[in-house]
């Protein structure tokens, strides 16, 4: 059975949900606490499967980043009337596994704990749109190509190399990549090429304008010029 604690200062509204789960033969509350005090001092003895954190006004990004790193690798779910689009994604950034609004049905609120329970991703499909919006930025053809070799495994000096550049030019390139699209490693935004972007050999890469490259030809699989940031591995219909 997976254990819930439960933070919330709404004592009428949390006894309502801990009463219609009390039947559920695999998820129940093991703990309730109106301070995130309490919270924290309840991890030093027990270690629940999931945090349902209501995202009241004494939880501050700070705060949340306190209890994140206090709970580890425990998931935590923010219990929300509304959220900002700038919350929610900083809240996914942080590690938090779930944004979940108060007044979706009972069904849906169960669900979203076992999902997240089973180690899944809980975001409504509106504002996991919204996110992807809100970071989409355009990329150059020419990072485009950095990131497309990246994703190949190239390390800087192959990437300059074929691209007829310097290893500096090729590290000023990487680090506007790293700012733009809001990773940390060449990893993470291999990853990113790999969903977004063909990826292909080096003669199908797109020419930058005003470069000659003989052997570098357009790609009918290469047109995106757009790529959002961070998605979230699942969004919640």
């Amino acid at each position: 059975m997976t254990s819930v604690a439960l933070y919330s200062d709404q004592p009428i509204l949390t006894a309502g949900l801990q009463a219609a789960m009390a039947g559920l033969e695999d998820i129940a509350f093991s703990a309730i606490f109106t301070d995130i005090e309490s919270l924290a001092d309840h991890f030093r003895t027990s270690r629940p499967g999931v945090v349902l954190l209501d995202l009241t006004a004494a939880v501050t990004y700070a705060t949340l980043s306190k209890v994140k790193s206090i709970v580890g690798d425990v998931s935590i779910i923010l219990w929300v009337d509304v959220v900002s689009v700038e919350v929610a994604s900083q809240a996914l950034a942080l590690g938090v596994r779930g944004i979940l609004r108060r007044s979706l049905p009972l069904e849906l609120q169960i669900k979203c704990l076992r999902i997240v329970a089973a180690g899944g991703l809980w975001v409504e499909q509106a504002l996991c749109d919204q996110i992807l919006a809100s970071r989409r930025v355009l990329l150059t053809q020419r990072e485009r190509q950095v990131m497309s070799l990246v994703a190949q495994g190239l390390k800087n000096k192959e990437i300059a190399y074929a691209l007829t550049l310097t290893e500096a030019t090729v590290k000023v390139h990487l680090a506007r990549l790293f700012r733009k699209l809001r990773v940390h490693d060449r990893f993470e935004l291999a990853l990113l090429a790999l969903k977004h972007f063909y990826v292909g050999p080096m003669r199908e890469l797109p020419p930058v304008a005003g470069e000659s490259r003989s052997q570098a030809r357009p790609s009918a699989a290469s047109s995106p010029h757009s790529v959002s940031p961070a998605r979230p591995a699942s969004c919640a219909a």
